[in-house]
């Protein structure tokens, strides 16, 4: 068969994937779940109050249906009551939540769930597979934000659990709200319909200067320190490629169509040194390798006072995409001619938008989403290119699949201890590439 012939093949497999991995849209099948009747009132738990949570919250508000916030939950109280707070300040005839219903603590999700039709996950993202588990397995519709999971064995049950939600026809949105942004649906549809041929090559980014750091107080054991520092340990957060810079990494596997088969790369502590910085890197440079032979270029940093970037780029046979959030998309021919530029103005916002289309289906008694396999792929994209910083090593997908290296504690508990703990000079242990085995 010539290679015409195969990448045409190539391009209708995408079209046909991209009706699931653009949104994710099925069917509309109707499901024999909760809330058939546009009438009803759609209850929501809130699984986390931090920022994301309450945005996340906002946002379903802001879906337009029908629905009443019935009970929230956190490990700590103080962002229970800021969140509520927040919420009802603005929105208190969306917000039922009297105190019984606000639950603390460990287990605070399992007394939420079951008095929710639809769960919001926002938690640190290393609860997330626990979370998603249970909210299925009590047959609860899911937002989750991104990433899913921190480790292979959270992979696995994310996995597992995205199989379930299915049997049950219950619809799940993953907060990678590019799949819901209309720059990159558009862009990306005419990518997989063929307007620059087959993807040969691609450069995602994510640089920019960090995030916060939370202070350890005398009080704290270390648990609760670690908890309150979460996007410095990896047990709560993945390291950023994994946090933040699955982004772009989905989109990359978006374009593609699939997920990379091989991952080697470097990085490091260059920058973000201090004993406050916990164990992850500040800087992370991947190489994806698909099936096909084709090669994204990843790179994501934490620097002060660098210049920042954050888009995707990708070449193709026939000529080149830029993308970005902030409503760019554009496609070239190889002779510098515009194929297709995306209007700036009158587009959705996409963090919203996904809180439409997710409770419009729920309202409408229609089963549509399941984005729950595509962001443990992404998710599990950025682990292994930890994995192969960390080493210094070529990881294969297969391989890494095949893991059991848990960060997760042993038990969750105020008094428990992390698996990463301080020296007596209050650093941590990080990875050497080399010297560290991930696997």
């Amino acid at each position: 068969m010539d290679k015409t012939s195969l990448g045409g093949q190539r391009r209708e497999f995408l079209k046909t994937s991209a009706l699931l991995a653009g949104g994710a849209m099925l069917s509309g099948a109707p499901f024999t779940g909760v809330h058939a009747s546009v009438d009803d009132t759609i209850k929501v738990a809130l699984i986390g109050c931090g920022g994301r949570g309450t945005g996340a919250a906002f946002d379903a508000i802001a879906s337009g249906a029908n629905i009443k916030i019935v009970a929230m939950a956190d490990a700590f109280r103080d962002p229970l009551d800021d969140a509520y707070g927040k919420l009802s300040a603005r929105h208190s005839d969306k917000l039922d939540v009297p105190e019984d219903r606000k639950f603390v603590g460990f287990d605070a999700y399992k007394q939420a769930i079951p008095l929710a039709d639809v769960v919001l996950l926002a938690t640190s993202p290393g609860f997330r597979p626990i979370h998603f588990e249970e909210a299925v397995r009590q047959g609860k519709h899911v937002f989750m934000e991104k990433p899913v999971a921190v480790d292979v064995p959270g992979i696995r049950k994310v996995l597992a659990a995205a199989e379930e939600a299915k049997k049950k026809k219950l619809n799940v949105v993953v907060g990678l709200q590019r799949r819901y942004q209309a720059v990159y649906r558009e862009t990306i549809k005419r990518i997989q319909d063929g307007a620059i041929g087959d993807i040969v090559s691609g450069q995602v980014y994510w640089n920019s200067g960090g995030v916060w750091v939370r202070a350890r107080t005398p009080e704290q054991t270390e648990m609760e320190y670690q908890m309150r520092n979460w996007y410095y340990f990896n047990w709560l957060c993945g390291d950023h490629i994994v946090e933040q810079h699955v982004h772009q990494i989905d989109v990359a596997n978006w374009v593609k169509g699939g997920h990379p088969v091989s991952i080697q790369g470097t990085g490091s502590r260059a920058w973000r040194t201090g004993k406050e910085h916990g164990e992850i890197y500040d800087n992370h440079a991947v190489e994806l390798t698909y099936a096909d032979g084709s090669v994204i270029y990843s790179q994501c940093r934490h620097f002060e006072g660098t210049s920042n970037r954050v888009d995707e780029t990708f070449q193709g046979t026939k000529g080149r995409v830029y993308l970005s959030a902030s409503n760019d998309g554009i496609l070239w021919d190889h002779k510098g001619n515009k194929l297709y530029t995306h209007p700036k103005q009158g587009n959705a916002n996409p963090y919203q938008h996904e809180h439409v289309e997710l409770f419009d289906a729920i309202a409408k008694g229609e089963y549509k989403f399941e984005d729950a396999e595509y962001g443990a792929h992404s998710t599990l994209t950025g682990i292994i290119g930890r994995l192969a910083t960390y080493s210094g090593q070529v990881i294969k997908w297969d391989d890494a699949l095949k893991s059991n290296v848990s960060l997760m504690p042993e038990r969750l508990a105020w008094d428990a201890l992390p698996k990463v703990l301080p020296d007596e000079n209050g650093l941590y242990p990080y990875a050497i590439p080399g010297q560290t085995a991930v696997l």
